[in-house]
């Protein structure tokens, strides 16, 4: 297992936004806009339909480039072919139905398919539709094709779509498709679909415990790390389980089932349940390792509660990694299952994050270990990280620093390769 090279998002990019013709074209400015925050050059390539929707003068504000859709606009300058060949990121938002029927053959009758045929960045497509089209097997088939010729595509949101009508066709929205589109540029292996029909609980965010109705003991986990492992593991086609505590109000992952909870007994609970029938455990959330060992019934009052504060006995909470794992060892769950921990260390004076890091691993007995050094307010609620990857068995490889969404890619990555391992004879 290796971690790869990734490309640097950091730096200005040429970034093409495609938009077809459907209801959701109006977000399609939101994602121009967050493209343009961070300081990418965008170029908004509508198909005429699209127009219908949203105007051109809305794309050429928000873009400040100019707006085309046919292949004879600036034939001059060749345009029909640069556009394609000068991008580093193709995004079309939202791919509707026709439009992936008529890219995955290979049609060229607009600038914006035109575009992706001679595309030869990532090109990741944001699928929209009501759901009777996205589960049509000829929309399938399509998608299919697609992810065969190496385009990235998404899977849609569950949920409100035009009318009453809901289920899986919806929009992601804006954040998540900039995010996923900018992990694209960083490394588009990524997103192979090598998980399909794998089976992963995840945790994610901090854990919250009780001291009166208005007071806890918490910390600064945002959730972002435990979400983009699930956003990641679902796009490479896992079917995903979040125990998902504090998250700051992230937009849910796509296609993962969230089970919200608040403290660190209620994760135990929840991640014992799901666990069992996971092929993949992750725990990426950062639980509180004490509780109160009582909650008041009432909000203490400050100068009257001065003494209950200052001497909140605490008791220690279940270690969520290490119990699943001896539950594994008794055979409560397969002994193929993979579990993955992490380790945000802060190092003291005479040992280093990574050193703690191999303490740990050891004694949790997981297969594999995330490290971050979370000194000086390191990493959480970030949105890149960086760190250090250790395996049971000794090895260890340098994470580097990317969007959260990348890292999560390169742990998938090692996750996908300790599975194709041959397993030792029982």
């Amino acid at each position: 297992m290796h971690a790869a090279g990734n490309a640097d998002v950091s730096e200005c990019l040429k970034v093409v936004v495609g938009v077809a013709g459907g209801i959701a074209a109006y977000k399609a400015a939101h994602v121009v806009r967050g493209f343009k925050e961070l300081g990418h050059d965008v170029r908004v390539v509508p198909t005429e339909s699209a127009l219908n929707f949203v105007g051109a003068a809305t794309f050429e504000a928000l873009s400040g480039n100019p707006v085309s859709t046919t292949v004879f606009d600036a034939v001059d300058e060749v345009q029909h072919v640069r556009v394609g060949q000068e991008a580093d990121l193709v995004v079309v938002v939202p791919a509707t139905a026709d439009f992936m029927a008529r890219a995955a053959h290979g049609r060229a009758d607009d600038l914006l398919t035109a575009t992706l045929l001679v595309a030869t960045c990532p090109v990741v497509l944001a699928p929209a539709m009501h759901t009777e089209m996205w589960n049509h097997p000829a929309t399938r088939d399509n998608v299919a094709i697609l992810r065969r010729h190496g385009t990235i595509v998404l899977d849609p949101a569950h949920g409100r779509l035009t009318g009453k009508d809901t289920g899986p066709g919806r929009l992601p929205e804006p954040e998540q498709i900039v995010s996923l589109a900018l992990a694209a540029v960083e490394n588009p292996r990524h997103f192979r679909r090598d998980f399909e029909g794998v089976r992963f609980m995840i945790t994610a965010g901090g854990t919250r415990e009780a001291i009166d109705p208005v007071r806890f003991i918490g910390n600064h986990s945002s959730g972002r790390q435990g979400f983009a492992l699930a956003e990641m593991a679902a796009q490479r086609g896992a079917q995903v389980t979040v125990v998902a505590g504090h998250t700051d109000q992230l937009p849910t992952p796509l296609g993962a089932n969230v089970v919200k909870v608040d403290s660190t007994l209620e994760m135990a609970k929840a991640a014992h349940e799901h666990s069992k029938l996971a092929d993949v455990c992750i725990f990426a959330a950062a639980v509180a390792d004490f509780r109160p060992a009582s909650t008041a019934g009432a909000k203490m009052k400050k100068g009257v509660a001065d003494d209950a504060l200052s001497n909140i006995q605490l008791v220690e909470n279940p270690d969520i990694l290490a119990t699943t794992v001896e539950r594994r060892k008794a055979g409560e769950i397969p002994a193929t299952t993979t579990m993955v921990g992490f380790a945000a260390e802060t190092g003291d004076e005479t040992t280093t994050p990574l050193e703690l890091a191999k303490q740990k691993i050891v004694r949790k007995g997981c297969d594999l270990l995330m490290c971050n050094d979370v000194s000086g307010g390191q990493t959480f609620g970030a949105t890149d990280n960086v760190g250090w990857l250790l395996s049971l068995d000794g090895e260890q490889w340098d994470v580097p620093r990317g969007s959260k969404f990348s890292v999560a890619g390169s742990i998938l990555d090692a996750v996908s390769e300790l599975r194709q391992e041959p397993q030792p004879a029982e």
